[in-house]
């Protein structure tokens, strides 16, 4: 097999998904740290790779690729020895790509808005982003109604990006089990994977420590 090289940072939501995919599919990769804090995606030998200046970016023998989910959808195509984690099955396939899609435009968006005071060293956030979250945490546990994972009732790459994301919103808030039973239930399911505290869990010690040490006030 080819080597594979992946770019990112550990803060990085969208990097961590596709760590989980990588884990999940038993792939042996060279995991390249690309320093957001210090301005390393911005240096010329970065931009020549993403011009975007984003992380993650994997290289494939030479093949360059951006985007989590266009990564964990070609790793899954390529390399799965099964295709449950993107399935073939258009309607199947479908229900993934929407969820992909909830992730990249409301979750992403409502954490970022969450987490952008912080970030700009205030330390007022208005109630109105957490009621947003609020919303996600609502609609998650719709999508669990009736399956087990978020696209079914198969673990798919949309739990990677979901769970990814989530680990950082709940530093700002728990999942309430007594509100969102499925929500939280299923959690805790995905927390349990085996490669999941290698990939994932671990991973989120800078990013907790930075939030922990900001006291923030709901306005």
């Amino acid at each position: 097999m080819a080597k594979l090289i992946l770019y990112g940072f550990d803060g990085s939501p969208a990097v961590r998904a596709v760590l989980l995919t990588l884990s999940a599919l038993g792939l042996e990769f060279e995991y390249r740290i690309v320093n957001l804090m210090a301005g390393e995606h911005l240096k010329p030998e970065y931009l020549k790779i993403n011009p975007q200046h984003t992380v993650p970016t994997l290289e494939d023998d030479g093949f360059l690729i951006n985007d989590s989910h266009a990564i964990n959808a070609y790793l899954v195509s390529k390399y799965g020895k099964e295709d449950t984690l993107y399935p073939k099955d258009l309607q199947k396939r479908a229900i993934v790509d929407q969820r992909l899609h909830y992730d990249s435009s409301v979750l992403v968006s409502t954490a970022r808005a969450l987490a952008a005071p912080l970030v700009e060293g205030k330390t007022e956030i208005p109630k109105a982003r957490f009621d947003a979250l609020e919303e996600v945490y609502r609609t998650l546990d719709a999508f669990l109604q009736s399956n087990d994972f978020v696209a079914g009732n198969n673990l798919t790459i949309a739990d990677f990006h979901v769970i990814a994301v989530l680990t950082s919103t709940v530093l700002f808030r728990e999942v309430d089990a007594t509100k969102y039973p499925k929500l939280a239930g299923w959690v805790l399911r995905i927390s349990r994977l085996p490669y999941y505290e290698e990939a994932n869990g671990s991973r989120m010690e800078l990013v907790a420590n930075i939030f922990k040490s900001k006291k923030f006030t709901i306005v």
